[in-house]
């Protein structure tokens, strides 16, 4: 269970170790743990950098263990507040991507071209893909994806893996509830490719060999047209972007914890701040790729949780236990 916080299996055995029997010293260690010495100062090592043991006052030159209630818990901060920053980084690498497509839009180049209507899409990204020659990004915005897309795009995803094409693809996690989706997605891990969804994703992204792009016109309407893009500075941001909201996300297998620090899903630890920052239902289920009723379930379980009578309470209470 530690290996989710950071730690390797051997040293959360040795820092289980230390918590059981205080003030054992390393060759102690290594006898309880079935370790070699070399190992313990290892896994010490370890420890120390995730800061859950320290110099001990009481035996000098052996360490103590910091209580999980600290140490662990000082862990889960770290790692929010690491998550917190790479999803503003997100936030604004999506407002300047999306502001860059829009601007050039509304011209076309060498290094670009627009696409009208589903038809020319489609058949550019066979075109796209067809021409692969080392990977295909993905991200796929939205609670689920229409099945007559999905069938379209079977044929070329099987090729191109068959190729031995590394394609990566992100979904939003209102995505796992929707069954046509969710077999597309498997169907693609089976096939040996990779699969991951997040609470919030960008819009909507083709990205192939990471010189080539294909963005829709519109966020708001996908189908009406879209931007095959090939100029190196377009790419380089929508890569950036890419990879920010890839590194957020967790694999399709596993399953998204509730945070047992605060009892919050991701889901609802987006939209508390998400209705904290003055959103409507609407415009937050919109971005999370959930109904509104769905969003007005979130909240009255998180009120609930918290004893809170209205939001506005949810929200003071949810912000005084650090939840926020």
């Amino acid at each position: 269970m530690l290996e989710t916080v950071g730690l390797t299996a051997t040293a959360g055995a040795v820092y289980e170790a230390m918590l059981d029997h205080p003030g054992l010293a390393v060759d102690r260690l290594a006898a309880a743990c079935d370790l070699g010495p070399a190992q313990v100062h290892d896994c010490l090592d370890e420890l120390a950098a995730l800061m859950l043991v320290r110099a001990s006052s009481e035996h000098p030159g052996q360490m103590r263990a910091v209580s999980p209630e600290i140490g662990l818990a000082d862990i889960l901060a770290r790692q929010e507040a690491e998550l917190a920053a790479r999803q503003a980084q997100l936030a604004a690498s999506r407002a300047a991507v999306t502001r860059m497509v829009a601007d050039r839009a509304e011209q076309r180049s060498a290094h670009g071209q627009r696409l009208l209507g589903m038809d020319a899409i489609q058949a550019r990204l066979e075109q796209m893909g067809h021409g692969a020659r080392t990977e295909i990004l993905g991200v796929h915005p939205g609670p689920a994806m229409r099945p007559e897309d999905l069938a379209a795009g079977r044929p070329a995803n099987a090729d191109a893996i068959a190729r031995g094409i590394t394609i990566k693809s992100l979904y939003q996690d209102a995505t796992r509830n929707d069954p046509h989706t969710t077999a597309y997605a498997h169907w693609l891990l089976d096939l040996g490719s990779e699969v991951r969804t997040a609470p919030v994703i960008p819009q909507r992204l083709i990205i192939v060999d990471r010189a080539q792009a294909l963005v829709p016109i519109d966020p708001a309407d996908t189908r009406a047209g879209a931007l095959h893009v090939t100029e190196p500075g377009i790419l380089s941001a929508l890569l950036d972007l890419f990879d920010q909201a890839w590194s957020t996300a967790v694999p399709l297998g596993a399953t998204r914890p509730t945070d047992p620090s605060s009892g919050l899903t991701d889901i609802e630890r987006e939209l508390l701040r998400m209705l904290g920052a003055g959103l409507t239902d609407d415009a937050a289920g919109q971005r999370l790729g959930i109904s509104s009723r769905t969003v007005s379930r979130h909240m009255a379980s998180i009120m609930e949780r918290l004893d809170a009578t209205s939001r506005f309470e949810a929200g003071i209470k949810a912000a005084h236990h650090g939840w926020l």
